[in-house]
């Protein structure tokens, strides 16, 4: 497979070095260093409760949400006011029944959501979706540099301005987090892909709306100690399991307390712990 082999709903991504990380936000992004990478094929999009749908309707997958007792996920629920920082439990609710299909548990559906991206899905989904359509999950270095954009060094996706000329460029909590949105970017939770402005690469949501798992192990220099879910992830849900990176950020990131809508920014999260704002997208190499 070439860059001219065309793959639908794929960008071709042509490989290079670049500045992988940031000096100025997060200890787990420094330090800056460069990479390289290979080229290779990325989703244009993350993939959509309906892409997700198919693969279940083909092959008749239940995702870890639906088959672990007890089933169900782990939904955002924001408080009626102000609440103390670095608690995630404070805003997390695990609700019976949450799962790709009913996002927020109970009776809810898809209706009207089948271009949102698909969430509640645990790490080993994502794998066997990607699996499924014969590609497979990015690495850190492959996410990171296709973020960018072609925008080397630049604190945003866009360039180095959150919201220039008060533009809200991708679905990102506007307000006090975690008990203020403001919605300035007409969401509240997921929004539909393609709803804000492609990055340089020709690649929508790559900042905002979802979290995206991809394939690497969570590491840090010198790290000895199991890392803490932090303020971006729901608690885990126990036991000793593997930790990885996702990518990105999501609608839940805010600039008071989890500034996390940037390429560098990284977080770990337990494969087995699915949440209402991890979603993924899937790449391809020759």
């Amino acid at each position: 497979m070439t860059s001219s082999t065309r793959r639908p709903g794929m960008q071709w991504i042509e490989g290079g070095t670049f500045s992988m990380g940031a000096a100025r936000f997060y200890p787990e992004e420094r330090p800056v260093r460069e990479a390289e990478v290979r080229s290779f094929w990325i989703d244009e999009t993350p993939v959509t409760n309906a892409e997700f749908g198919r693969f279940i309707e083909a092959t008749g997958y239940v995702t870890l949400a639906e088959r672990v007792a007890p089933a169900g996920s782990a939904v955002f629920t924001r408080p009626a006011g102000p609440v103390r920082p670095m608690d995630p439990a404070l805003w997390w609710e695990f609700r019976e029944g949450a799962c790709w299909r009913r996002p927020l548990g109970g009776n809810s559906t898809l209706d009207g959501q089948g271009d949102h991206p698909v969430v509640h899905v645990a790490q080993e989904d994502a794998r066997h979706y990607a699996d499924w359509a014969g590609t497979r999950l990015p690495t850190e270095i492959e996410w990171e540099y296709a973020a960018r954009g072609g925008l080397d060094g630049a604190d945003y996706a866009w360039g180095s301005q959150l919201a220039p000329e008060g533009a809200m460029l991708a679905n990102y909590w506007q307000g006090e987090f975690p008990h203020e949105n403001r919605m300035l970017d007409g969401w509240e939770r997921t929004s539909p892909v393609r709803t804000f402005p492609a990055n340089g690469y020709g690649l929508f949501d790559m900042i905002g709306n979802v979290w995206e798992w991809t394939g690497d192990l969570w590491s840090l220099p010198g790290e000895t100690r199991r890392p803490e879910p932090g303020c971006c992830a729901a608690p885990p849900a126990g036991g000793e399991v593997q930790i990885k990176v996702i990518k990105g950020g999501s609608h839940l990131c805010a600039k008071n307390y989890c500034q996390r809508y940037r390429p560098a920014a990284r977080h770990p999260q337990p494969v087995d712990s699915p949440t209402s704002h991890i979603g993924f997208r899937c790449v391809a190499t020759p």
